[in-house]
């Protein structure tokens, strides 16, 4: 967690429960409140005209989300789905800001993970230009796995389906699965169960 349900619950957070597909904000909406994910995942993403899909990352139990909104009067630039069912903190914006500035530890907390989150942007950006698809997911699954502090072969759960590496790397779910498949030939990766090991 990044700042504690204790902490929360005293600063007068409430629990919400959001189905499965169910907007908690979306693009162009004012930011309103601090939300800190207790259970499910939610994706960040951008629709377009085309009926494209672009996924900025898919924060889960223990993350927040939208907290840097909470800083500038800008409108979100991105929408918030409920990708499974999820129970989400929300934080009243007066009280996190608050908060905060009695106690400034939490704001450097968050302040942290929310730099940790922009340098997985980079890393993500840096490799889609790259036009082999091998290369685009070694790359993100190098990346989780260091982060997640993982050395050992085939010692790290890849936290993410198919469908959710396939929009991280910018690719088509028909593309990742056949590349994954290969991979797991090539004895880079193993599955099990439909799970990926890397």
């Amino acid at each position: 967690m990044i700042i504690s349900e204790e902490i929360l619950f005293e600063q007068g957070a409430v629990l919400q429960d959001f189905a499965q597909d169910e907007l908690i904000f979306k693009e162009g909406g004012l930011s309103q409140y601090y939300f800190q994910i207790r259970t499910g995942v939610v994706k960040l993403n951008n629709f377009f005209e085309d009926g494209k899909e672009f996924v900025h990352g898919f924060p889960y139990e223990g993350h927040c989300f939208g907290e840097t909104y909470l800083l500038t009067d800008k409108r979100y630039a991105v929408n918030a789905i409920a990708v499974t069912d999820c129970k989400v903190f929300k934080l009243d914006k007066k009280k996190y800001l608050n908060l905060i500035h009695q106690q400034p530890q939490i704001f450097f907390k968050v302040s942290r993970y929310s730099a940790e989150r922009l340098h997985f942007r980079y890393v993500i950006s840096s490799f889609l230009a790259i036009l082999d698809p091998q290369i685009r997911i070694q790359k993100l699954l190098d990346h989780l796995k260091s982060y997640f502090g993982y050395n050992e072969k085939y010692s790290f759960l890849v936290p993410f389906t198919r469908y959710q590496l396939a929009s991280l790397t910018g690719m088509r779910v028909e593309t990742l699965i056949r590349t994954v498949k290969k991979m797991e030939k090539l004895n880079i990766l193993r599955i099990d169960n439909t799970k990926i090991y890397y």
